[in-house]
């Protein structure tokens, strides 16, 4: 069992490098173009201060986009794994405390985000998906070594 690992493990590595890092690249790249609805998104969670919150609204979809750029080509993987898991864990809380207040928010995952109406929203699919992709990250800071990856 654990050589058939040994053998899957750097493909395994490639595959969860290309799903994370093309989810992060993504997210980020849709929130660019609109930068204040991305703040505003942030600010939708109501649990920073406003001003942090901009911060984040505006810096986060360059974060991603670093990150997912990172992945994908292979570079620094458990680091970026790393950082990539700990973003997840973020959005997995931030949803949550919005799910547990009775906040009607949209996500604001891949652009869009603020108030919506309360049948519209998707929390729970939304936190196991995260939860998916912050395994992932967990994955890579474990086992950084994959195929065609810049980083040996």
């Amino acid at each position: 069992m654990v050589d058939k690992f040994k053998v899957a493990q750097p493909w395994l590595t490639l595959l969860a490098r290309l799903i994370l890092g093309a989810v992060l690249l993504v997210a980020g790249a849709l929130k660019v173009p609109n930068l204040p609805k991305s703040a505003m998104a942030v600010r939708a969670y109501e649990m920073l201060p406003i001003p942090i919150a901009n911060f984040l609204g505006y810096t986060l979809p360059w974060i991603e986009i670093g990150l997912g750029l990172l992945l994908i080509v292979g570079a620094t993987v458990k680091i970026s794994g790393a950082l990539g898991g700990l973003t997840m864990l973020a959005f997995i809380i931030a949803i949550a405390q919005a799910w547990a207040r009775g906040l009607s928010i949209d996500c604001g995952c891949f652009g869009g985000g603020g108030a919506i109406d309360p049948e519209d929203t998707k929390y729970l699919s939304e936190i196991i998906r995260d939860i998916g992709l912050m395994g992932l990250g967990i994955f890579l800071y474990l086992y950084p070594k994959g195929r065609f990856a810049i980083e040996k």
